[in-house]
């Protein structure tokens, strides 16, 4: 009898075993985290990507800010709360768009708060510093870095970036206008470009927000945002230049809708992996018969180039990319 048990418990024990198994993705999905998300800024930190995103809710609500982390882009895991408008005292609401850095030890992430309307209103674009990429952000100055319209650009949507000669810009702007501005050494002020502005327009044709830029083959590749970000028809353009302070003429649209996968793809950033050379963009998009305005999640596919160096316009994909180990 005894033996008889032994054997019976046996195929149970085995079965309980593989039930547990959970297998492995094969790819990232879209998209590649839960939650909603928008205006995903990507980046590489060592050995792992790193996603910065707005927290996508009513502008009320939009009062802190959550990171995330992949060794291989497939599997994701959150930081919550890295920034809070509990360290900024003077953002209320409407905390968007990160853009971050590393400079020396410590990271630098460039935010937009309060969603200002004009330069009476007390907002625009602050920067936090932290000596970890996943937090907690302190506010680096206790003010806003830009906080009045310049060129009609509203003081939102910023993106830092690193020239090769070592110089960081800072290009933002809402309401259809785009900005840059130099930045000083220690991220604390805005400094003059040599004719003596602070503030150059380097709006190219049918922007609306959301700035990008990187360099490839010597070339500066300029990328924005079109459309209504509510709208079916929100996606992403771009331009290729000498200079990163252009002149930026529109090549083409690259990112948009697919009305049997997803609508409003936009807001996106693009990083590379310099081991394989692949090049990925992030965006975010609403997902079909969504109809909250809100309700953006952030995804990722492939981002291709043709043989004269033109972005081929991305495939959105529910499937997202493969593993990719840096």
């Amino acid at each position: 009898m005894k033996t008889r048990i032994i054997l019976f418990c046996l195929p149970f024990l085995a079965l309980s075993t593989f039930a547990q198994k959970t297998p492995e993705k094969s790819t990232s999905g879209n998209p590649i985290f839960q939650g909603w998300y928008a205006d995903p800024e990507a980046t590489i930190f060592g050995k792992e990507y790193w996603v910065y995103p707005t927290y996508s809710a009513k502008y009320e609500e939009q009062i802190f800010m959550d990171a995330f982390s992949s060794k291989d882009l497939v599997t994701w895991k959150k930081y919550p709360n890295i920034l809070s408008k509990d360290n900024i005292k003077w953002a209320n609401k409407a905390m968007w768009a990160p853009s971050i850095i590393k400079k020396g030890n410590k990271y630098y992430l460039f935010f937009g708060a309060n969603d200002i309307q004009n330069d009476k209103e007390t907002g625009g674009i602050g920067v936090a510093v932290s000596n970890k990429p996943y937090g907690p952000f302190k506010d680096h100055i206790g003010k806003p870095l830009i906080d009045k319209f310049h060129n009609g650009a509203q003081p939102i949507d910023q993106y830092v970036f690193k020239d090769k000669d070592g110089q960081h810009y800072l290009y933002y702007g809402g309401w259809s206008h785009c900005n840059v501005v130099k930045l000083s050494d220690d991220f604390k002020s805005i400094v003059p470009f040599p004719d003596g502005t602070l503030y150059k327009e380097v709006t190219p044709k049918g922007y609306v927000e959301g700035p990008f830029m990187f360099i490839r083959n010597g070339k500066y590749y300029f990328m924005w945002s079109e459309g209504g970000w509510t709208g079916p028809n929100y996606s992403v353009a771009y331009a290729i230049a000498d200079s990163p302070l252009g002149p930026f003429n529109r090549i083409d649209k690259i990112l948009k809708q697919d009305p049997t996968i997803a609508t409003g793809a936009g807001h996106h950033s693009v990083i590379q992996n310099p081991k394989t050379k692949d090049y990925y963009i992030i965006y975010h998009r609403r997902p079909l018969g969504e109809t909250n305005g809100n309700h953006r999640a952030t995804c990722i596919d492939k981002m291709e180039f043709d043989e004269n160096g033109h972005i081929k316009p991305v495939k959105i994909t529910f499937e997202g990319v493969k593993a990719n180990r840096l």
